[in-house]
């Protein structure tokens, strides 16, 4: 059973995230090995595998990349195996703006210019947001190929900006 199949749902990209989380809270309450106390053990341990996959489920779900991540997935191209991330390969042109962009990073974090890094990390979540709705638009259209190079580029910026907030947490601390 996939993530949507849990919900009820069919495979889209675009969720009513309230409706969804009102869901996974009824199915929750429903599911719950605190109601089967008294039941045996087999189903018990079915209703706590029921409330993890119903769980994982909700964090896949709720979250519109890894939403299209996994509605990727269910096309046949997981980015997180090594087959899919080869499917993804990304243009040189790309690859050589990221490494501008992560010494640039370096040199901010060395410096200590947690302002002008953020600033950076903006610009990224920006890209990111136009190549995440250029996968929607490509998984839409069933253009896997797109699709994939587009999540291909979300993950980069995903990881740049991970990066820059884990020297605004050192920063902080």
């Amino acid at each position: 059973m996939n993530h949507f199949e849990v919900f009820g749902l069919a495979p889209v990209l675009e969720l009513d995230v309230k409706a969804l989380e009102q869901r996974h809270r009824a199915l929750s309450l429903e599911l719950h090995p605190d109601r089967l106390v008294a039941a045996d053990a087999k189903a018990r341990l079915s209703a706590l595998e029921k409330t993890a996959a119903l769980n994982d489920a909700f964090k896949v779900l709720k979250d519109p990349v890894r939403r299209a991540f996994y509605v990727l997935r269910l096309k046949g191209v997981d980015l997180e195996s090594e087959g899919g991330a080869a499917r993804a390969a990304m243009p040189m042109a790309f690859l050589e703006e990221v490494m501008e962009r992560r010494e640039r990073l370096e040199a901010l974090k060395a410096r200590g210019e947690l302002a002008q890094a953020r600033a950076l990390a903006d610009d990224v979540a920006r890209e990111q947001q136009a190549a995440l709705e250029r996968a929607k638009a490509a998984l839409t259209s069933d253009d896997v190929a797109e699709a994939t190079h587009q999540l291909g580029r979300v993950r980069y910026y995903a990881r740049f900006i991970e990066e820059v907030e884990a020297f605004e947490e050192e920063a902080s601390s």
